[in-house]
This record gives C-alpha cells, structure tokens and sequence, in this order.
C-alpha cells in the first residue's frame, strides 16, 4: 500500500528496516524530523547535549554491538569531524545522515544545498576513505538508508548518506513494502575487552602495541584501510546513466538537482552518480566517450573538483547558488 511520506520519514523507516538499534542525535534543521519520528520508536534513544556528544556515542553504541545512526546538518557535521575519523581508525560501523542547507557557519537554515561535499570526503585530517550516497527522491531515501547501513557493516567504517533541504522535505507517494533489500548482518555481537585482535584506541597500534613510531607499518596500516572500503565499494555501484547518441557533451549530477535537470535528457547524456565516493569506475569509463563534461550543483564546484582530479581532465560546471535551482540559468549556460 502506498503512503505519503517526506524523505525524512523515510530515512528513519530504512534506519529501522536495516536493524537500527542506538540513535543519539541534537536537533537541527532540517534534519530534525529524523530525530524527532525515532524517539517513538523501540530503539535505545539519547537526546544528547551536542553533535560531538551524538557522533561519539553512536561510536560506543557500535562497539557495544548495536547498528548505530546519528542525523545533524551542515554545522553539526563540522562538529563531528574529528570523532569520524576515530571511527575510521578504529573501524566502527555506523551511519551519519547529513541534511544540507546553505552554509558557512548559520547561512541559510530553511534553504537546501549541496556545500558539504568536499567536508564529508575530506573534513577529518588524515588519510581516510569513506563511503558516501547520495539519494534523489523519497523512495531512494529508504533505499540507500538501508544500504548505508549495510555498507557501514562490511566495510566496517563510518558511512555519509547525504541529503538535502528540499529532498528531506518533500513528500512523495511511495509502496515501501515492495522494496526487498538484504540487509547485512553485524559478525560480532560487540568489540569485547577480551578480544585481543581488538583495541579501541585512536593512536596507530598493532594489536594493541603502540606502532606510533613505526612509519613502515603505517603505511601498510593505511593501505589495508584503503584496500578494504574499496573492496566493499563495490558492492555498492550504484548510479544511473541516460546516454544520448547525439550528444559529445555528458552531465553530471546528483541529488536533487539531478532531478532538475533530467528534462535536459533529449540534448545531452546525463550521469548521475548514487554513491558519490569513492568515485565510481563506472563514471571513469562513461567520461571517456565524451568531448566536454559539465557537472551541475548546489556548490561553487566542489564535486566538479573530485571527479576532475579522478577522471584527470579539466571539466567544467555549473553552479546553483543561494538554495535555488534554475534549469533556465542552466540551459542558458550550456548554449554558451
């Protein structure tokens, strides 16, 4: 049966079917409905006093052997930096739902927009590599909930599913109950004390033996982590591509505004990408039949500037600023 649902609600329905145990969290628009709709759910709940209170107890929520969720947005998800590289280094499962708005700092609160997207794949320091989707419509909301969760347990890894303003508040009609998705299992019921393959700690260590000074180990360390999220990755290629035969010019777009911009179908190809990192092969080899890409966003070029360095060719782009999305402004551009 079909209901009418925001995107909103239906993160928080995904977060539950995929096994969603602890949720602590600090309102924020507009994300706040997510908290909000689970704290009358039969889950463990915590309002906690801050985002960097949220993040590090979804942190221990996991490590206790509980599939963990928090929910913030722009600002908090600054905040939270720091702990999700903890979660990193110490491979710690758990999902983190950003709902973006027009930032920096306060910005524009009630206004959707797509200036995250360098924060959430560059924002802790260090060398890390993580996980990233990025849904269009309510339905995909639920969807890649769900498979956030699951890429979070085989990657063992702190997972970004990304969302906006426009797309958490906007409601539309969708029959959940056909959707079938696995959900991945968690293989141990929590990081006990008494595992020796397991120490919980954010120092570089072996075992449980400091490897602070070791620069080789490091290194192999740090390939390990690499080898493994992009091995988990690939189980989750998700995208969609609408090539156009009479066009040498493909679109890039995600989220929300690749909705806008899918009536521009019958002049060019269009690529939107779903995972949005690690950057997808499939893009890689798509990009190569085409003459001129143009990646349209909610930013001043911030994914531009990640497929540009992956695909290692100069592209160009087309800024939607200020929390509105003009498809006239973009096909005025693109006859230029």
């Amino acid at each position: 049966m079909k209901q009418l649902i925001t995107g909103n609600r239906a993160i928080v329905l995904g977060a539950l079917k995929a096994g969603l145990g602890f949720y602590a969290g600090y309102p924020i628009t507009p994300a706040s409905e997510i908290m909000h709709d689970l704290s009358d759910e039969n889950i463990t709940f915590i309002h906690a006093e801050d985002e960097i209170a949220s993040i590090n107890m979804i942190l221990g929520g996991s490590m206790a052997g509980k599939k963990t969720m928090t929910a913030t947005s722009g600002p908090g998800f600054s905040l939270m930096q720091e702990a999700i590289g903890f979660g990193h280094m110490t491979e710690t499962p758990c999902v983190i739902v950003n709902v973006q708005r027009v930032g920096p700092s306060t910005g524009m609160p009630t206004f959707a927009h797509q200036g995250d997207i360098l924060q959430t794949v560059y924002g802790s320091h260090g060398d890390y590599y993580p996980i990233v989707f990025y849904p269009n419509s309510v339905e995909e909301c639920y969807i890649y909930t769900i498979e956030a969760f699951n890429a979070a347990e085989k990657a063992k890894c702190p997972v970004i599913l990304l969302s906006d303003a426009f797309l958490s508040k906007m409601y539309e009609s969708v029959d959940l109950k056909d959707i079938k998705i696995k959900t991945e299992k968690r293989e141990r019921k929590a990081f006990s004390k008494n595992d020796p393959t397991i120490h919980l700690t954010g120092l570089l260590n072996d075992n449980g033996l400091p490897k602070t000074l070791d620069s080789l180990y490091y290194k192999k360390w740090l390939n390990r982590i690499k080898d493994k999220v992009e091995t988990a990755a690939k189980s989750f290629e998700y995208y969609e591509y609408i090539p156009n035969k009479k066009s040498d010019t493909l679109l890039i777009a995600y989220g929300i505004t690749s909705r806008v911009i899918m009536e521009l179908k019958f002049q060019y190809s269009i690529f939107r990408p779903i995972r949005l990192f690690p950057v997808l092969d499939e893009l890689k080899r798509v990009a190569k039949k085409y003459k001129k890409i143009v990646v349209i966003e909610m930013n001043n070029g911030q994914y531009k500037t990640i497929v540009e360095a992956e695909l290692k060719r100069e592209i160009e782009f087309i800024p939607q600023l200020g929390g509105k999305i003009s498809l006239e402004d973009i096909k005025k551009t693109l006859e230029k």
